[in-house]
């Protein structure tokens, strides 16, 4: 969750979930100054598990005991699914559809209290152009929203509807535009950016949409790819992942589990041996490449063997960054009304997840030890470099969003130290 507020009563916006969220909050930012809103929360939720739904709902709860007199409106993915339900929460006002956020005529004083469309509806991505990030140190675009897909455990289509891409044209226009404005990194985001383009004319691929964009945007140092399906990976991906210094050496995996039966049940296209394929086929060619992935821990008839293959798979593929979700049954999915695994083993899985994810991490670490790096500086003396690792270097006047070298000296288990080259 990340929270913002522009004055004492002025417009907050409180974001949960994914990065594509992020993204939407900064252009409803600039939507709300232009419909005059003042004196509002903006909750702009999440409903990928019921624990991000119930934060969300707390988060309502306190904007409201905070800010008696303002008004609290709730959109995004749980607004769009259970429009209804937030609505019903008597500390809200306004509950706003994922379409309906985007709109700037939305947050006018005189709109309804409860505009949330049809999400399949939808055929287009609207153009926005978003100049910069509040408080933040690299820059999101959306290249893409919504999914073709139906996992049996996921209700973002729902949220989101069906994919859809943005014109290359347009994405290249936001990311001059945000490199003019100082931003030094770029992160391509969507709901599933590796199903780029198939609804475009001439179907223009994720790698083909990439190489276009860094010819078209040479001044950008650098660039970075959300979440990946290994199922969906170009061939002119692959080579830029090769031979294109700009395109930086961390891949998000959407793994889910490393057990091809749980991966079956899931409805996932991918198998294990596609993973390990595609971990290796990266290494070839970038060797330095870090890798990251979303799991869940304890899907329905999970048992111990399978489990035992997603905990092997975690080293085999030698993941630094995990994103781990015990697995929360969502209402009206297929996998809720599968035999489901005790909530205790579910949360005991997901911390022998984490513990395998944080060796992988030190590994990671180890390995950059002595060698350079380009650190993105985000705060103060605190970056990240090219790999995505965390890093704190030896100097504090050092500007958010500046890249500078850095020699590195050593860690401590979660992030590494380094000297000003």
């Amino acid at each position: 969750m990340s929270t913002a507020a522009t004055q004492e009563q002025g417009v907050e916006i409180v974001t949960f979930g994914c990065r594509l969220n992020t993204y939407e909050s900064e252009v409803m930012r600039r939507n709300a100054a232009a419909a005059g809103l003042e004196n509002a929360v903006i909750v702009n939720t999440c409903a990928v598990t019921a624990e991000a739904e119930r934060q969300a709902r707390q988060a309502i709860r306190r904007a409201r005991r905070a800010r008696p007199d303002a008004r609290i409106i709730v959109t995004g993915c749980g607004a769009q699914i259970d429009g209804g339900g937030y609505a019903a929460m008597p500390e809200v006002d306004r509950v706003l559809g994922n379409i309906e956020k985007l709109e700037p005529q939305a947050f006018a004083p005189d709109g309804p209290a409860v505009a949330v469309n049809d999400i399949f509806s939808v055929t287009e991505t609207a153009s926005h152009l978003v100049a910069g990030f509040d408080g933040r140190a690299r820059a999101f675009v959306q290249v893409q929203t919504g999914c073709d897909h139906r996992c049996t455990f996921c209700v973002i289509p729902y949220g989101r509807g069906n994919s859809r891409s943005v014109p290359m044209g347009q994405i290249a226009t936001e990311i001059r535009g945000l490199v003019a404005n100082g931003y030094r990194e770029v992160v391509l985001t969507g709901v599933d950016i590796t199903a780029y383009g198939a609804d475009l004319p001439g179907t223009p691929t994720l790698g083909q949409m990439t190489r276009r964009i860094l010819a078209a945007v040479p001044e950008l140092p650098r660039l970075r790819l959300s979440s990946v399906d290994p199922a969906e990976i170009d061939d002119d991906l692959m080579r830029l992942i090769a031979d294109e210094p700009r395109l930086m050496p961390h891949l998000h995996l959407s793994l889910q589990a490393g057990d091809d039966m749980v991966l079956k049940r899931m409805k996932r296209r991918h198998s294990r041996d596609d993973a390990i394929g595609f971990c290796r086929a990266v290494r070839a060619v970038r060797p330095e490449a870090a890798f990251g992935a979303d799991l869940i821990a304890g899907f329905p008839t999970e048992d111990e063997a399978m489990f035992a293959n997603t905990l092997a798979l975690v080293e085999e593929l030698d993941l630094a960054y995990l994103h781990v979700f015990p697995y929360s049954p969502r209402p009206g999915t297929p996998a809720a009304r599968m035999p489901q695994v005790p909530g205790d083993v579910r949360k005991a899985r997901a911390a022998m997840l984490r513990e395998v994810g944080d060796a992988g991490l030190r590994r990671l670490l180890d390995r950059l030890v002595g060698g350079e790096v380009a650190v993105l500086v985000e705060k103060e003396s605190l970056g990240r470099t090219e790999h995505f690792a965390p890093i704190r270097v030896d100097a504090e006047d050092l500007a958010p969003g500046a890249v500078v070298a850095a020699r590195v000296t050593g860690h401590d288990g979660t992030e590494l130290t380094g000297s000003i080259l």
